[in-house]
């Protein structure tokens, strides 16, 4: 298992409809994330003292081939629907690597 953590900003403007999403998210959605191998996954969100509200991800990979798992949720219909909802409440990271929306954090500790 592999363990991944990310960021991104959250427009304050669209805090609401985020937080709305994500307490009734499409049960389409949640199943192809389990069927890619993902679990245990959490989304946080924090004003930062910049201000700025920010979202913090994290999650388990679980599967022994993390790039097909991601290109099976990234090419499903409904996904595409969700997240064309949900990207437009963000705002990405200026340093972000060119087609990242969330941009990945480096894991410093763990206690297992």
């Amino acid at each position: 298992m592999k363990r991944f953590g990310a960021v991104v900003g959250v427009k304050p403007e669209k805090v609401a409809c985020y937080k709305k999403l994500h307490a009734a998210a499409w049960p389409e959605v949640l199943a192809i994330i389990k069927r890619s191998n993902i679990q245990n996954y959490s989304i946080y969100l924090r004003t930062l003292a910049d201000g700025r509200p920010y979202l913090f991800s994290y999650f388990e990979y679980a599967g022994d081939n993390f790039p097909a798992d991601m290109a099976l949720m990234i090419d499903d219909p409904i996904t595409k629907r969700w997240w064309a909802e949900c990207v437009p409440c963000l705002e990405l990271l200026p340093d972000r690597t060119p087609g990242e929306v969330w941009s990945p954090m480096e894991e410093v500790f763990h206690l297992d």
